[in-house]
């Protein structure tokens, strides 16, 4: 862990920001959903985009479209 701030929401990351995912919340079929897409615990995670109804991430060097409710569902620091 990098204790780089507080643990928080992915759908509260601003623009720009890098963040190291810390946990995966929801029924086990989301975080099997989310572990397959790369969301897993010690990733970074950086925002690179935002819309009304979610957020684009690059996990994995990878871009991500996500909904605010999945979002919502893994921790970040």
């Amino acid at each position: 862990m990098e204790g780089k701030g507080i643990n928080m929401s992915l759908a509260m990351v601003a623009l720009g920001e890098v963040k190291e995912i810390q946990e995966l919340r929801g029924k086990d079929d989301v975080k099997r959903r989310l572990q397959d897409m790369g969301f897993v615990k010690g990733e970074k995670v950086k925002v690179v985009g935002e819309s009304q109804g979610g957020i684009i991430i690059i996990v994995k060097g990878v871009k991500i479209a996500l909904n605010k409710g999945l979002a919502s569902l893994i921790t970040v620091a």
